[in-house]
């Protein structure tokens, strides 16, 4: 039986903790048509997958999509991908259940992942009649829990630099902070390994913070109900 129907055939948590070092994630990207779910497609997944702070670079999911959607050329602005480079290309109907092998019952990681995850889920939905029980962090509310801490945190031994907040330029703002390498091109792989190497460096800051299993990660990754909300009220010396 292939791991797509032993594990989303059945509807399956991922909750028992588990230490960061040991913990087993994919960090996802799409490229779509436009950001309308009931008109718009995938045209592109991009996936790498994480042991703890590992980047595992020869486990990686890059693919492009022919969507059942017309090109938007304020979209292909952005991705650069054009109707010539995906007319040959499968529909989302024969990869799609070749993505969710790929990430299996790993944590979901993404920038801004509502958006990647609303049309996963419309398409394994009406393709595959089946949901998604995958755990989910986003590393925007990641990324402002720890600029609140920073922020908050007392002076003395073991303070670490504040973070500035997120700007105009997003994803790739964060990038340039870490220090992190961007390319010129735009595509679903390429900021699959960004958002991954930008996790790399929040999963160390939880760390230093005393943030150590995989529960709390995702309470403070919930992409409705973490970051700022998850902070204590008191006590920020502890962090």
């Amino acid at each position: 039986m292939a791991l797509f129907d032993r594990i989303w055939n059945r509807e399956r948590k991922n909750t028992t903790p588990v230490p960061l070092e040991a913990a087993h994630f994919v960090v996802l990207d799409t490229e779509l048509t436009g950001l309308d779910q009931k008109r718009d497609s995938i045209i592109s997944f991009g996936a790498v997958t994480m042991t703890g702070l590992r980047i595992d670079m020869a486990n990686v999911f890059d693919r492009l999509i022919n969507p059942d959607a017309l090109f938007k050329p304020e979209s292909v602005v952005i991705h650069g991908i054009t109707p010539s480079e995906v007319a040959g290309k499968p529909p989302i109907a024969e990869v799609l259940s070749d993505f969710l092998n790929f990430c299996g019952d790993r944590i979901f990681v993404g920038y801004c992942i509502d958006i990647d995850l609303g049309f996963i889920r419309r398409d394994t939905k009406k393709l595959l009649s089946s949901a998604i029980p995958n755990p989910v962090i986003e590393i925007v509310q990641v990324y402002e829990w720890l600029r609140q801490v920073s922020g908050k945190q007392r002076e003395g031994e073991g303070r670490l630099r504040e973070l500035p907040p997120i700007g105009r330029d997003g994803l790739y703002g964060i990038a340039e902070y870490f220090d992190i390498e961007v390319s010129s091109s735009h595509n679903a792989v390429m900021d699959a390994y960004i958002t991954a190497q930008i996790f790399q460096r929040l999963l160390g800051g939880l760390s230093q913070r005393g943030v150590s299993l995989t529960d709390k990660l995702l309470k403070i990754g919930d992409p409705i109900g973490g970051g700022a909300s998850q902070l204590p009220e008191s006590n920020f010396s502890n962090f």
